[in-house]
């Protein structure tokens, strides 16, 4: 048996125990519960951090997500990630490092350390504010907030085939609307300075202010001649505001358009299409060679995260533009735009080529900021096409010039009258006056004596759908399409250019360059590098090639293209073209000339003309005249 105190002893000593056991156990269950507290608090605040608000985090301040609100609604929709790494507590505080990566516009990453403080407050832990700065960057400045600016890259030029630009950067004026201050009487002001409906800009401006919007109308932008011209107008009128700017800009506003293009304000379209390259507020190009070419022209623009003290927390540079070369000449470019000016409203063309090399030197559209007829039109020749039918004619010996070929009024094939313009008529005629003549009936007479090939590759070898628009360098650029004919109506209708053949201005110049030089050449505008190099020329037939030259030639001296006789310059050889189109009794006719002058090969196109020898001809004659008059005539 036990002594009393012995017993005592070991009462005592388990007391002790069940005492510290307890003791024991409420520290570990009391440290467990602050481990997960922290680890709670510390994920709560990264996820706030990736979804941008910060409403379900615990800070030991109030009123700290309003202001993460406020810091961070400058970074619009760039996303943001943050992750946490080395929580380490100590007891009733902890510490953390926090990454935090911005992804800006252009897929670029804004990406810091942010450190972070924790402490258990009255059960429950809490995000602590740092010692200095702002919670949201080591870098920021207290109470200031972030925003995302752009820094523009000098944007490249266009350049023409001597290496000047085309359209140089240049002073703009964008004329707006600032709805908050601007009222109806300046509205309507506004509209008979710049030329805009009556009423228009005033239910603009109504509609602004009825949704609240602040955002400036715009109207119209103004070149420098044209913004002086009317500064002191524009000045008198309350709420119209115009921000100098500056894009590229050709010597007038139709020169070269619509090939060069424009450059302005990106359209919200642009903007989801461009997938992060631009963002609204951007400028770039809008159409033709100049948003084709954006990318190389804009370079990269640089971006900064700006703090609103002006600080920058965060820069990459620009890179900028590269310049993109064209073969255009200025020269002969004015001139063919000034001769379709000269020959009327009709929508009209010019294309122009340099026989030596192929590179297209004029491309002129008339209206100037229409479709790219020159390039990009769908077209039947018409009698420009025989040319080609000649070749093949001539090539296969089914023919001679001096063959005997009667040009009656009409013939019919499988029951289908065919005629020519206007009811010309000869006979006795050689061969030789029917192409000056233009005779559609003598050609259709010697169709049936073709292959159903033959066409088509006569028409390949001078550049028709000769598969090069992929050396160009203009996207949509329509060489051509001569489809294999069938015999009967199908080779009648395209042994005089109708029927199924379709061209383009572009691609009836390239065939005069092919006669002019002998030899089929890919033509090239936009110089794009070492895919641009062009193959050897693909040599003509001859003796076909120098019987058909002296056939376009006596088109010009005794037949259908007279108005080009004595044209500065040397000898014009060319072809005539009356092609129609349309359902109307009697049809309307497109009408065309194309030929070659020394070293420029040249193709004219007039939308509605009577025919080719009284409307394309003329034009032919003006742009000759223009250019071979001009000082810097190549």
């Amino acid at each position: 048996m036990r002594s009393r105190p012995a017993l005592l002893a070991s009462l005592i000593a388990v007391a002790l125990v069940a005492v510290v056991g307890t003791v024991g156990w409420r520290w570990y269950s009391t440290e467990r519960d602050r481990e997960a507290g922290s680890k709670s608090a510390l994920a709560a605040y990264v996820k706030g951090w990736n979804t941008k608000t910060m409403t379900g985090v615990s800070f030991d301040t109030a009123g700290v997500a309003e202001d993460f609100t406020k810091t961070v609604a400058g970074m619009a929709t760039a996303p943001v990630s943050a992750n946490a790494e080395s929580l380490a507590r100590d007891g009733q505080t902890a510490t953390a490092r926090l990454t935090v990566d911005w992804t800006l516009p252009g897929d670029r990453h804004w990406k810091y350390a942010l450190p972070v403080s924790l402490a258990e407050r009255g059960g429950h832990w809490v995000v602590l504010a740092p010692e200095g700065g702002s919670r949201w960057s080591p870098d920021l400045p207290e109470g200031a907030s972030l925003s995302i600016k752009t820094v523009q890259a000098k944007r490249g030029d266009l350049l023409d085939r001597g290496g000047a630009a085309l359209m140089p950067m240049s002073s703009v004026y964008p004329v707006q609307i600032d709805p908050v201050r601007a009222t109806p009487e300046s509205a309507a002001g506004l509209e008979g300075v710049t030329g805009e409906p009556a009423g228009s800009l005033v239910a603009k401006l109504a509609a602004a202010k009825a949704s609240g919007s602040a955002a400036p109308i715009p109207v119209i932008t103004y070149r420098q001649a044209d913004f002086d011209a009317r500064k002191a107008a524009l000045d008198a009128l309350v709420g119209v505001i115009y921000p100098r700017s500056e894009a590229p800009l050709a010597p007038t506003r139709t020169f070269g358009q619509p090939l060069l293009g424009t450059y302005g304000a990106v359209t919200a379209d642009l903007v989801t299409a461009s997938k992060g390259r631009y963002a609204a507020g951007d400028r770039a190009g809008l159409s033709g060679l100049q948003l084709q070419y954006d990318q190389t022209l804009a370079g990269k623009p640089g971006l900064q995260v700006v703090a609103s003290t002006g600080k920058v927390l965060f820069e990459e540079a620009a890179v900028d533009g590269e310049d993109v070369g064209t073969t255009l000449s200025v020269a002969v470019q004015d001139a063919a735009e000034k001769a379709l000016v000269a020959g009327g409203s009709v929508p009209s063309a010019i294309v122009a080529i340099d026989v030596a090399t192929g590179e297209v030197v004029a491309a002129a559209n008339s209206p100037g900021d229409g479709m790219n007829r020159a390039l990009t039109g769908h077209y039947a020749p018409g009698s420009g096409f025989k040319v080609a039918s000649t070749m093949a004619l001539l090539e296969k010996g089914l023919v001679t010039p001096e063959t005997v070929v009667d040009c009656p009024p009409t013939i019919t094939v499988d029951g289908k009258s065919f005629r020519n313009f206007e009811g010309g008529e000869a006979t006795g005629v050689t061969f030789a006056r029917d192409f000056a003549l233009s005779c559609n009936t003598a050609f259709i007479g010697l169709s049936g004596t073709l292959a159903p090939g033959d066409l088509a590759a006569s028409g390949k070898a001078l550049g028709i759908g000769a598969g090069w628009t992929d050396r160009i360098g203009v996207t949509g650029t329509f060489e051509g399409s001569i489809p294999e004919t069938t015999p009967g109506t199908d080779l009648a209708a395209s042994v005089i250019g109708q029927g199924r053949i379709e061209v383009s201005p572009l691609s009836m110049a390239v065939a005069a360059g092919s006669m002019a030089r002998g030899a089929f050449l890919a033509p090239t505008l936009v110089k794009v590098g070492a895919g641009a190099t062009t193959p050897a020329p693909a040599a003509l037939p001859q003796p076909a090639l120098d019987q058909t030259r002296a056939l376009m030639r006596s088109v010009v001296t005794e037949g259908s293209g007279t108005a080009l006789q004595g044209a500065p310059g040397g000898d014009v050889f060319g072809k005539t073209g009356t092609a129609e189109y349309g359902t109307e009794v009697p049809p309307k006719t497109r009408a065309w000339f194309v030929g070659y002058q020394g070293d420029l090969a040249f193709a004219v196109l007039v939308e509605d003309g009577r025919s080719g020898g009284s409307v394309a001809a003329p034009i032919a004659r003006s742009f000759l005249d223009l250019y071979r008059a001009a000082p810097t005539a190549e």
